[in-house]
């Protein structure tokens, strides 16, 4: 789910239940604002769309009623008769919230990089990929970082509990050798847990040879 919520001189209370994936943004307007908003708006909520383009649904419920905002850019005065909607301009929300929104930390941002069968040998396709890692890392104040090794399913658990640790122990050595503060950095193996392409014991799968690094 991906909203976020900002208020500013409401004199209305609301309640936003999300009830599918969705960014909301609750916000004031000093003085009357420019059309197509109502000329009496002191506080309103907008439905935005979700960075891949999708739109949820939100709930605004207030001390008259619910309305339900479902579609982008669709918006509800926080202390209006509930069940009204009006739309709102790309560049009036950018002028209520630009800043609101500008200031909102960077999503996280995930790599799989693949090995080589019995070993912590990067697969040559992965090996320019570090370098992704590292400019991803690179442009975050402070980064935190998880790194997650995974195994296919030859062999035992047991032996591929290490392998996991072993790959990604090799990838944390890469990317502190870079400076990142190993202080901000997660280490785990899921072994042949949490497999990317289901398959039967003792199967030679090569995307499931992988570690997954998450940076924050």
């Amino acid at each position: 789910m991906n909203w976020t919520l900002a208020w500013r001189n409401a004199r209305a209370w609301a309640r936003v239940v999300p009830l599918l994936g969705a960014l909301a943004v609750l916000a004031g307007c000093a003085g009357p604002p420019p059309a197509p908003l109502p000329a009496a708006t002191k506080s309103y909520a907008v439905l935005l769309s979700n960075s891949d383009g999708s739109t949820g649904q939100i709930k605004l419920a207030t001390a008259s009623g619910d309305t339900v905002l479902g579609k982008a850019g669709q918006a509800s005065l926080l202390s209006g008769p509930p069940g009204q909607s009006f739309e709102v301009t790309r560049a009036r929300i950018n002028k209520d919230f630009g800043a609101a929104m500008d200031a909102r930390p960077a999503k996280p941002v995930s790599f799989l990089l693949y090995f080589l069968p019995a070993g912590a040998q990067l697969a040559p396709e992965s090996v320019a990929d570090i370098n992704k890692v590292l400019t991803e890392i690179a442009s975050r104040p402070v980064p935190d970082v998880s790194i997650i090794g995974h195994t296919d399913t030859a062999g035992d658990a047991d032996s591929n509990e290490r392998l996991g640790l072993e790959r990604a122990r090799y990838v944390a050595g890469l990317l502190v050798g870079a400076k990142l503060n190993s202080r901000n950095m997660v280490v785990v193996s899921h072994g042949e847990k949490n497999l990317l392409v289901a398959t039967p014991d003792n199967t030679a799968e090569p995307r499931n040879r992988r570690v997954e690094v998450t940076v924050r």
